[in-house]
């Protein structure tokens, strides 16, 4: 059993679920990501969320609806919540002396929003030292003004995968090496 992984689950939460404006192939990023959480517990593995809080009056805010993390991925009992209001979710939160004091050095990671949090929070985990996975097919976003979620998602595996992380597609995450 390895000691020293552990899954991260970043801001996947309702907001990105609503029928006015969902998150691109939500339903395929839920699938994926339920799948990844049920290996990595039955390897033992720990399964650590971040929860985003938004300001008050601001989606995502602190016991709303759309704050709740997504009912199909589900904490089980004692999986750490981490609650963050930045991008970055090493910032002004626990995560960091959770993972020391767990021995944690390799992060898998998947979640929302590809260019905001999961971007953030791969960077910062390379630059405190972390070997980094990133699920390349298990992160997503929402369509801009100048850019599709597909090709938001395409360049930042480009980018991040290499320097800052391994890219594997989840069907290729093996938690138990």
């Amino acid at each position: 059993m390895p000691t020293d992984i552990a899954l991260l689950v970043i801001d996947v939460q309702m907001f990105g679920f609503g029928e006015d404006a969902p998150v691109y192939a939500g339903e395929s990023l839920i699938a994926r990501i339920s799948d990844l959480i049920a290996r990595a517990r039955e390897a033992g593995v720990p399964v650590i969320y971040v929860q985003h809080c938004g300001a008050e009056g601001e989606i995502g805010e602190p016991g709303s609806p759309a704050w709740e993390i997504h009912p199909a991925i589900a904490p089980a009992e004692g999986e750490p919540v981490v609650q963050k209001r930045h991008p970055d979710a090493f910032q002004e939160t626990t995560l960091h002396g959770l993972l020391e004091s767990r021995g944690i050095r390799r992060l898998v990671l998947a979640g929302m929003q590809t260019e905001y949090c999961v971007d953030t929070t791969c960077r910062r985990a390379y630059s405190l030292g972390y070997d980094v996975t990133l699920v390349s097919d298990a992160h997503t976003t929402w369509d801009t003004e100048h850019l599709t979620a597909l090709q938001i998602i395409a360049h930042h595996n480009a980018t991040l995968g290499g320097w800052f992380a391994k890219l594997k597609a989840a069907s290729g995450i093996l938690f138990e090496e």
